[in-house]
């Protein structure tokens, strides 16, 4: 078991940030990533449509041995979350809960952005997460449900990009928050543009980055670590960067796409870098 992939899933490339921290944070574990461009973006899609797709790839994963499910989706996690944790005995992690708790302990304001697609803004998963962490803080959430396209097509900087960027955050920058949750894995790698629009007193918290550090967490907690002797602190808590020795054979990185996978290998370079040799084509839709 302890051998066994992780499974991540997207709407598309976006969640390959999280698997990107993945590999930072447990760099022993392998990883089975299924992107399903078939059916990007899932943000502007009816919430029956999401939760359709979403059970399809995880049903597949947990079926081919997966030994944790991470929903590297903010609109998938928004709705298929709570159902994938009473559907399978493997662990499963998603975007929002610890997104939220670091923009709990980030902000010094309590006055906290979230930007996101027009589905996860919609569902209030971000909004009711906050709320019960600390009441107190003033959530302001903003869809730009244009922003994903855009990185699906490659396209992260330019006037374009700026322009939709300004339109989009003016909101928040008058409200005067002073954490904004990058709500969307693809959004980080528009952070420079977000970054430059809201100021360098903004904090920006990466959901990417955040599950990817949960899923570190929940591997060390479960007992599901690959093969790696890892140290605990003085003070009880895992440190994920102080594994320091491993034994066993090396992580293997499969990638698959329901859409056109040369497309995705092209694109996902960006955020793996030339480690991503092949990427498979998958069906998509029910009965994978």
């Amino acid at each position: 078991m302890i051998d066994s992939p992780i499974g991540v899933f997207d709407s598309g490339v976006g969640g390959l940030t999280v698997a990107r921290t993945i590999v930072d944070q447990a760099p022993t574990e392998s990883i089975m990533y299924v992107g399903d461009t078939a059916h990007a973006p899932y943000g502007p899609k009816s919430p029956e449509d999401v939760v359709h797709y979403s059970m399809s790839i995880a049903d597949d994963l947990v079926a081919r041995g997966a030994k944790m499910i991470v929903i590297a989706c903010n609109t998938a996690s928004s709705v298929f979350l709570e159902r994938a944790r009473e559907l399978y005995d493997v662990p499963v992690i998603g975007v929002i809960e610890p997104a939220s708790r670091r923009a709990v302990a980030a902000t010094r304001s309590g006055r906290v952005g979230i930007i996101g697609t027009t589905g996860t803004i919609a569902s209030g998963s971000y909004q009711r997460a906050i709320a019960e962490m600390d009441p107190d803080v003033e959530v302001h959430a903003v869809d730009c449900p244009q922003f994903v396209p855009f990185v699906e097509r490659g396209i992260t900087t330019g006037r374009q990009v700026m322009g939709l960027a300004e339109a989009y955050l003016e909101p928040l920058h008058d409200a005067g928050v002073d954490t904004l949750v990058l709500g969307c894995t693809h959004y980080p790698l528009l952070t420079g543009v977000i970054q430059l629009v809201m100021g360098d007193s903004v904090t920006l918290v990466s959901s990417s980055e955040e599950e990817g550090k949960e899923v570190a967490r929940v591997l060390y907690q479960e007992n599901l670590c690959n093969n790696a002797v890892s140290e605990v602190g003085s003070d009880g808590v895992f440190d994920a960067s102080v594994v320091n020795e491993f034994v066993g054979p090396d992580p293997v990185y499969r990638f698959e796409s329901t859409g056109d996978p040369h497309r995705f290998a092209r694109l996902a370079r960006r955020f793996l870098g030339p480690s991503i040799a092949q990427v498979s084509h998958v069906p998509g839709g029910m009965g994978r």
